[in-house]
């Protein structure tokens, strides 16, 4: 089995890949820090890790190349949040607000689309969203509409290609840089691992759900 994992060097893209990498996929992977993704995964038997950032389209090709000609699954994890503190939508640079959506948004498309030839029948889209994509947090404007739009995007894409599974996957809270960021100088240490939403990614990319948004917690309770 053979895919691609963005956003693999901490966190949730991680936790993911080495639950992978156990069950034998091979996995191409990408991170921003080259030196962080090496050591991350620098041991982890099937894994071929490149550097470079996923809004960088010739980085998008080598990553979808160095996956193999017939790919099972890919996982749309890299993302940012934007500025920290979270400013409100009437304070929003929209440079900020445009390097969010590139990353968030039209980077996951450009991936889908250059993937979509080497998908086997019954593949898996896995697009990383959020609550912030439904429900109107202060601060999270920027950050969730993007989300929303990759939800849209990847049912969009589900129903257009009915041979293959998209998902929407909203992971809940979890403890990492990005959560720590978004709420600088608060204690998130009562936010569950990333390793503890890993089991619902692997419901999606082992069962037979139909494509659609799902929460990590409603498909094998955990924490959210």
């Amino acid at each position: 089995m053979q895919g691609i994992v963005t956003g693999a060097s901490r966190g949730l893209g991680l936790a993911l890949v080495r639950a992978l990498a156990d069950r034998g996929w091979r996995v191409a992977v990408d991170a921003r820090d080259g030196v962080a993704l090496e050591r991350a995964v620098g041991g982890l038997e099937g894994v071929v890790a490149l550097s470079g950032d996923v809004a960088d389209p010739e980085h998008r090709r080598r990553l979808v190349a160095a996956a193999g000609d017939r790919l099972d699954l890919l996982v749309n994890n890299a993302s940012v949040l934007g500025p920290s503190p979270l400013p409100s939508l009437g304070n929003y640079g929209l440079d900020e607000l445009r390097r969010v959506y590139e990353v968030n948004v039209f980077a996951p498309l450009a991936l889908l689309q250059l993937a979509l030839p080497r998908f086997r029948e019954g593949a898996r889209v896995l697009n990383v969203t959020s609550d912030a994509a439904v429900e109107p947090y202060e601060g999270w404007g920027g950050y969730g509409s993007s989300k929303a739009a990759l939800a849209q995007v990847t049912a969009v894409f589900g129903a257009e290609n009915p041979h293959l599974r998209a998902y929407a996957v909203d992971p809940g809270d979890m403890r990492t840089q990005m959560q720590q960021e978004a709420f600088p100088g608060e204690d998130i240490s009562d936010r569950p691992l990333p390793e503890a939403s890993v089991p619902g990614f692997l419901a999606l990319i082992e069962g037979d759900h139909p494509s659609g948004r799902y929460r990590v917690r409603d498909l094998v309770g955990a924490p959210a």
